[in-house]
């Protein structure tokens, strides 16, 4: 028995949130505990980066503050994610997109794939 997988595996959260990738805009909600309270907080960006694999994937999501970028990282299998949606499909020839950090205005958008739904 390997100890390292008997530890990921009591760790492991086994909750199923849908694909995307770097360009996409998800929201994601993430509890907060102040205190003895807890509450939900909604974070929404685009995702720049998604690095590691399995357990210790991760993902960088980037939203503008007012003026200021503000980047947080969230590991895919956080406790404390309680759930992830995809708002918009990103059309991006890059898996980093650090060049966004540039960036301000309207050359900071990405272009919207769409996506056809209807069924036959």
């Amino acid at each position: 028995m390997d100890l390292i997988k008997v530890a990921e595996e009591a760790f492991a959260t086994g909750k199923k949130f849908p694909e995307f990738k770097s360009g996409d805009t998800v929201t994601v909600a993430y509890k907060i505990i102040e205190g003895s309270k807890e509450r939900i907080q909604l974070y929404r960006g685009v995702v720049i980066k998604i690095a590691g694999h399995g357990d210790k994937k991760r993902f960088t999501v980037r939203k503008m503050s007012g003026t200021v970028g503000v980047e947080r990282i969230f590991p895919i299998e956080s406790p404390n994610i309680d759930s992830i949606e995809v708002n918009k499909i990103g059309k991006v020839r890059r898996a980093k997109l650090y060049y966004l950090r540039k960036l301000t205005g309207k050359k900071a958008r990405i272009k919207e794939k769409r996506v056809n739904t209807a069924k036959a």
